[in-house]
């Protein structure tokens, strides 16, 4: 980590608008230099220095100009970089591995830890932090750290690893991919046993994410297909309960959206002191109901049990929602009669800003 916070070596390209393009020094691949490229945003106006983001991309993605320009309109310095090997126009000539998952998942021995993607990916994002750290325009106490799938997959690493990040957001990724994940039956059934062993002790964010020591916010869909609830739930337990967010939304969309308003108000709460989202306590269940404490800075509007009598793939299965009802800073409702039963209670603000509680079953 030391080498890794220091300022990477960085030559700056051509700029657009709010956004310049950026390569900066990478690790070793094969014995030979890499350079990562990437694209920085920087607000119109305003009297600096601005909070920071560090966006990571997911799998089939690249380096999105739009990304760093969104949050550059919202007061931010954002540097959104590619993982891919990729430069504007296509693999540069001085890239990293590749992310197809046949690179991610290929055999491999120890030795061949530093020419893996994950670990040149993870490189990346903490140089992007050191980048953007170094800025005289950014408030190095104020950055964070969002990413989407397999973004959000690294978002969960380095969260655990770099001290620096104030807030962190990873949009459906998560660990425990050897556990239940759409790799678990797919590449990493492919690898053989030593190395599977091996990659999962290296790059699963179970690994790392008990090392998160600021806010972090979990998003993901009920039925995502990548990231299923089990080994969800189990990723965000990791980290100490004062610290973590969760929003499980139903049926939630998987792609490169980053457009979620939960993601960008949380990360204002945290660097910019805005409204903080809902959040609900621990359920507790008396005979057949189910209650949580709620604390909402902005009235709640909504107020659901979410819930499936469903078994087998977490993908697959059938949720159903029936209101529950807010009272006294309490949020509570009757639970459904039917067994086995996996349910979990979500509010929605008069923002639309929506969170839940970890999902329990019976």
């Amino acid at each position: 980590m030391a080498p890794l916070k220091e300022a990477p070596a960085a030559q700056w390209g051509t700029q657009t608008g709010l956004v310049q393009e950026v390569y900066y020094q990478g690790e070793l691949y094969r014995g030979k230099p890499t350079r990562v490229f990437a694209y920085l945003g920087r607000p119109a106006s305003g009297k600096g220095p601005f909070p920071a983001m560090v966006l990571v991309h997911g799998g089939g993605g690249k380096a999105f100009r739009e990304w760093a320009e969104h949050w550059a309109k919202r007061g931010y310095v954002a540097l959104a970089m590619d993982t891919a090997g990729c430069g504007p126009n296509g693999p540069l000539p001085d890239s990293g591995p590749g992310q197809a998952d046949d690179g991610k998942f290929r055999d491999f021995t120890d030795q061949d830890v530093p020419d893996m993607w994950t670990y040149h990916a993870v490189s990346a994002v903490i140089r992007g932090v050191s980048l953007v750290a170094a800025l005289p325009d950014v408030d190095h106490r104020r950055i964070g750290i969002t990413g989407i799938s397999w973004g959000g997959y690294l978002t969960c690493v380095v969260a655990g690893l770099d001290d620096r990040l104030k807030v962190a957001v990873p949009v459906y990724g998560c660990g425990f991919l050897g556990n239940n994940s759409v790799w678990k039956d797919g590449s990493l059934a492919k690898m053989s046993t030593e190395a599977r062993a091996r990659w999962l002790r290296n790059f699963d964010p179970s690994q790392y994410l008990s090392g998160v020591n600021c806010p972090i916010l979990f998003l993901n869909g009920s039925n995502d297909f990548a990231y299923p609830l089990d080994s969800y739930r189990a990723s965000y337990r990791l980290v100490p309960t004062d610290l973590r967010h969760v929003s499980i939304v139903l049926k939630l969309p998987h792609g490169h959206i980053w457009t979620f308003d939960e993601v960008d108000l949380f990360v204002d709460s945290v660097l910019r002191g805005g409204t903080p989202l809902p959040r609900l306590g621990p359920m507790k269940t008396d005979g057949d109901r189910v209650s949580a404490k709620v604390f909402a800075p902005v009235p709640i509007k909504e107020a659901a049990l979410r819930y499936t009598t469903d078994t087998g793939e977490w993908q697959k299965r059938n949720w159903q929602s029936t209101p529950a009802e807010v009272q006294h800073g309490s949020v509570s409702t009757r639970l459904p009669a039917q067994r086995p039963l996996v349910w979990y209670l979500s509010v929605t603000d008069e923002r639309g800003l929506r969170v839940s509680t970890e999902h329990e079953e019976l």
